[in-house]
């Protein structure tokens, strides 16, 4: 038995709906990045509990569309497989509306421009290749049971992978472990030992979220339900577990031979909160009689397991909690909510610097739904964000900022869970004078984000002012679960309190709609009017407490 452990969750933040592979004694995993541009964060590890960022699947230079739109949208729920020297990811892309496969033969990149699959519909598509070298799409959308009865469920078809499209008949194989449960998706097909093994998530994705499978010996067949099901979930623990919301897994073999599973869970805190979003999680695997049993012995996610003593335990350098800016150009773990469309920001002379753009980043959300790829006006209609994901419930946040603003100009720190629930700090103008504020902006609405009339009320709530007339401010967030402090001054050393005490309920994923987390960073905006003027960010620093 190994002395090392895996700590869960495995990739800490928001970074849902994983996929994993292994090539040799490589492993590979990606995650949904829905709005955020790039997108698709793919990592490798040796171990399974050492993870390190190698680059992002989709990209402005492979031809990424992204809107920024919901926050909710864009590429969700991707699969990656490797085959014959050739890494795939298919996903659906809400801002381009249908279903793409990327390739490529280096994990870290190029990868191909999205080969658009006009044939495959649904969500959550996933390959499969069998042992023949045939391949095979399979995802979800209305089925027909044995019984005739029409559900939502599970199909799979052969699929051409050389030319990008599927061939024959769509064959429905199956439908869900719970009678009538909802959102059947996530589908993957795995063969051992003479049976095709189909995994998928079913109840939702939020509290009664659950991993179930099935089997049958031939592909195409209507696929028998383990008698175990579902092999993972949390709900039977209530809303106030320390780790909430499991499912939507993928599994993968070791070379020694056994297997584990990554699938995406919630911390909470502070109750039923869950501000970080959906996480990546991580258990061992043991096949019993056919049928895999996730987490041996506990049968629930634990905080930590062995790690495989089968594999070189390879830590990665720790990435150092100040950013400087002095590289020319960003980290992988930064990210912009959309594609950067306009040239609004820029790196040089040691500091960020992003230009006022219309956009503000209260606006209300539109509802999310499928959409085409952005015409000119989506394309005009950035924001000027450059963020990072939380990734603890304790740990400090901040920035320097250099800035004269005009007019409605504003710019500081973001805190935001979506458009119209976040905070801020800005710097901004009024009656002739330079103010910094805290602001809190939230909403509420009778519907979900994904219903069309989704219209939310939002509430802008000013905390605190105070008069700053110097162009440079720190401005530093202090997190301890649900309450939120902040703090400026002139320097690190000479830190003045701004607002305490501010109640981060409005920004958790039980207000939201479930399906994002919390991201950080610093914004700009001119406030209704592009302006050529920008705000310069010196630094920023991210630390877990």
């Amino acid at each position: 038995m190994s002395d090392h452990l895996i700590q869960n969750p495995i990739l800490p933040g928001f970074y849902p709906d994983p996929s994993i592979c292994r090539v040799g004694e490589d492993f590979y995993l990606i995650t949904s990045s829905f709005e955020l541009c790039p997108g698709i964060p793919i990592f490798h590890s040796k171990d399974l509990a050492n993870w390190e960022q190698i680059g992002n699947v989709m990209t402005p230079e492979n031809g990424f569309e992204m809107e920024a739109s919901s926050y909710r949208g864009g590429v969700m729920a991707p699969t990656i497989r490797y085959h014959n020297g050739i890494f795939y990811v298919i996903n659906m892309n809400f801002s381009q509306g249908g279903n793409f496969i990327v390739t490529a033969t280096d994990p870290a990149g190029p990868w191909s421009e999205p080969h658009v699959l006009p044939d495959v519909p649904g969500i959550d598509g996933s390959l499969f290749f069998d042992d023949d070298g045939k391949c095979y799409v399979v995802s979800t959308g209305g089925i027909t049971n044995p019984d005739g009865k029409q559900e939502r469920g599970i199909w799979a078809q052969e699929f051409d992978i050389e030319n990008f499209h599927t061939i024959g008949e769509k064959h429905d194989i199956w439908n869900c472990a719970l009678h009538n449960a909802p959102s059947p998706e996530a589908p993957h097909i795995y063969r051992k030992d003479g049976w095709y093994y189909l995994l998928i998530g079913e109840g939702g994705t939020e509290h009664w979220h659950a991993v179930t499978i099935a089997r049958a010996k031939n592909i195409f067949d209507w696929y028998e339900g383990n008698p175990a099901n579902p092999i993972m979930t949390h709900r039977q623990f209530g809303y106030t577990a320390p780790i909430a919301n499991v499912g939507h897994a993928d599994m993968v073999d070791l070379p020694d031979g056994s297997w584990w599973a990554v699938m995406l869970a919630s911390r909470t805190n502070s109750g039923q909160y869950k501000n970080i979003g959906r996480e990546t999680f991580i258990c061992p695997v043991r096949w019993e009689r056919g049928w895999p049993v996730f987490s041996p012995e506990s049968g629930k996610i634990d905080w930590t397991y062995p790690a495989p003593a089968s594999l070189p335990w390879t830590p990665y350098p720790k990435k150092p909690a100040l950013d400087d800016f002095d590289s020319d150009k960003l980290d992988f773990h930064w990210v912009f909510w959309g594609r950067p469309y306009q040239d609004f920001w820029r790196l040089s002379d040691g500091k960020l610097y992003l230009k006022c753009l219309a956009r503000t980043v209260d606006r209300a959300l539109k509802p999310m739904g499928f959409r085409g790829a952005p015409t000119l006006p989506a394309r005009d209609d950035c924001v000027s964000t450059v963020l990072r994901r939380q990734q603890s419930y304790c740990f400090e946040a901040g920035t320097k900022l250099s800035f004269r603003p005009s007019g409605n100009e504003a710019a500081g720190f973001l805190l935001m869970q979506t458009s119209n629930n976040s905070f801020r700090v800005e710097l901004m103008q009024e009656d002739g004078k330079t103010w910094l504020r805290a602001v809190e902006v939230s909403s509420t609405s009778d519907l979900p984000p994904f219903h069309p009339n989704y219209k939310p009320v939002t509430k802008i709530t000013e905390h605190a002012r105070v008069a700053w007339d110097a162009a440079d401010v720190v401005i530093v967030l202090k997190v301890n679960g649900q309450t939120h402090d902040f703090y400026y001054g002139p320097d690190e050393a000479h830190l003045k309190p701004l607002y305490l005490g501010m109640d981060a309920r409005h920004i958790n994923t039980e207000v939201d709609g479930c399906m994002v987390g919390t991201a950080l960073g610093m914004f700009a905006t001119g406030g209704g009017v592009d302006s050529e003027n920008e705000a310069a960010f010196d630094w920023f620093c991210y630390r877990d407490l």
